[in-house]
């Protein structure tokens, strides 16, 4: 199907490489530098069936000139694409309308698919994609914990696409991941940029309160209800009306509260402890949990039934060794965080610290990571933390063990084969000793590039300087070698 699309970005090579790629699709493109010259455009001849964006732009950004076009054309599909990944910009593109947020760098193929499943979308998917929120969200002060839910990796662009889609829609959401993840976080944004974002968010870990009280803290519970119930107490739905509450370790909840939470996820209705008066509340429901409830539900220890209704959409949390390029961006923002609260001059690691930090597996995930750096912004002696001052830090000195200069192990890789026999230069050896460092080298750049783009070719071989088929080739290459 041939289309009118119109690209705007003031990066010429982008405008070029994409325009191109929509034209060899069999569309009509023109491409646009700025804001203001859409909107000429527009006064001058016929609208596109399709735009897309850049966000920052001289002039009006592309938040601005999204807000323009959906006043003026609010049917118009508009893809919006942008170099810096958080939740702040996909929420903000999505409660302006956009159809969709398009993460720089990106894989041509993959956009221009994008773009041949927004030209034919209804008006009813682009009246739930532009349900807008009231207000704008507030700028968070420089220590609010939700800054720490950053990430400019594959897993957590998807997932900041997902929280910018689900907050405007009032879903259950389970999230899940191991401890330390950020849960709360995720459950925080989602209630700062939905609708509720003027109503309480109630956060409650149900592993963290004795069982028998459990019940009371949820539904409350009127004075003489039981033996200390000296006065009325307002339980946590009652307190998140209206707005959010996050159910933490909902897997540890006993099947007795499960089925009374249950009904009230049902019918937004319950009774507090020894009441008879209904109450009826309108709370989203944000639940998390670190265990399988797949497997609790198979060992009855958790409702089926339950789960369901929790699970209506699922959002997974990776562990922080399975993005490890987003820990030194964490830790420079912990550690900013951190000279704030002690009222001194900001730390900053040295290189050499940040590769032992990036090859830490982090059992305990961004907590620890965090943790770990409030103590080094306190103990650290200078303004600069080296990899010396990790040797105090047990878990994280372990991985220089493992990890050394990768130009040492190199040096020390070469001098053991030539002592095991290798040639000198020039010899078939020593080109056998050469080629065989060179795939090995290839190989490890090759998968690094490729686990950092979610095995997107296109974009792990831009990262390395190299031509798609360039890569293709050479990645033949180093496996025949090896």
């Amino acid at each position: 199907m041939t289309a009118r699309i119109w690209v705007v970005d003031d990066d010429r090579a982008v405008r070029f490489v994409l325009a191109t790629a929509l034209r060899e699709a069999g569309h009509a493109v023109e491409d646009f530098d700025s804001a203001q010259a859409v909107l000429d455009a527009l006064h001058a001849r016929e609208p596109p069936a399709l735009l897309f964006t850049d966000v920052r732009m001289p002039g009006d950004d592309g938040l601005a000139l999204l807000q323009r076009l959906k006043a003026m054309l609010p049917q118009l599909p508009v893809i919006v694409m942008s170099a810096y990944t958080d939740i702040a910009s996909t929420a903000g593109a999505f409660r302006g309308g956009a159809w969709e947020f398009l993460s720089k760098p990106f894989d041509l193929d993959n956009a221009v698919a994008l773009a041949e499943r927004a030209l034919p979308a209804s008006s009813r998917e682009l009246a739930a994609h532009a349900a807008a929120i009231p207000g704008t969200t507030a700028a968070l002060d420089g220590d609010a914990a939700t800054d720490a839910l950053i990430g400019d990796t594959p897993a957590m662009r998807t997932l900041f696409r997902s929280i910018g889609r689900l907050a405007q829609a009032p879903l259950s959401v389970l999230v899940t991941g191991e401890t330390g993840t950020g849960k709360e976080l995720v459950a925080r944004a989602l209630h700062r940029e939905s609708p509720r974002a003027g109503k309480p968010f109630i956060a409650l870990n149900t592993a963290a309160i004795p069982a028998e009280l459990l019940e009371s803290e949820l539904f409350g519970h009127e004075a003489g209800a039981f033996t200390g119930a000296s006065r009325r107490h307002v339980g946590r739905f009652e307190q998140a009306d209206g707005g959010t509450l996050f159910l933490d370790e909902i897997g540890d909840m006993p099947l007795s509260l499960q089925t009374r939470l249950l009904r009230v996820l049902a019918e937004g209705e319950f009774f507090r402890v020894g009441g008879r008066e209904l109450i009826r509340v309108d709370v989203r429901v944000v639940a998390a949990t670190h265990q399988p409830l797949e497997t609790l539900v198979a060992e009855g220890r958790f409702r089926a039934d339950l789960l369901h209704r929790l699970d209506v959409v699922r959002l997974q949390l990776p562990p922080l060794r399975e993005r490890r390029d987003d820990v030194p961006r964490l830790a420079e923002r912990f550690l900013a965080v951190a000279a704030r609260r002690f009222g001194a001059t900001p730390k900053r690691f040295a290189r050499p610290a940040l590769e032992r930090l990036r090859a830490h597996d982090w059992p305990g995930n961004v907590r620890e990571l965090e943790n770990l750096c409030w103590r080094l912004a306190a103990l650290a002696p200078d303004d600069t933390i080296g990899a010396a001052d990790l040797d105090g830090m047990p878990a994280v000195a372990a991985v220089a063990r493992s990890t050394g200069d990768w130009e040492g192990l190199l040096a020390d890789w070469a001098r053991a084969r030539l002592a095991a026999g290798a040639g000198g230069p020039g010899s078939d050896q020593g080109q056998s000793l050469y080629g065989d460092a060179r795939a090995r080298l290839d190989q490890a750049l090759f998968d690094a590039a490729l686990a950092h783009t979610g095995g997107h070719r296109g974009q792990a071989a831009a990262l390395l300087g190299l031509g798609r088929n360039t890569l293709a080739r050479r990645l033949g290459s180093s496996r025949k070698r090896r």
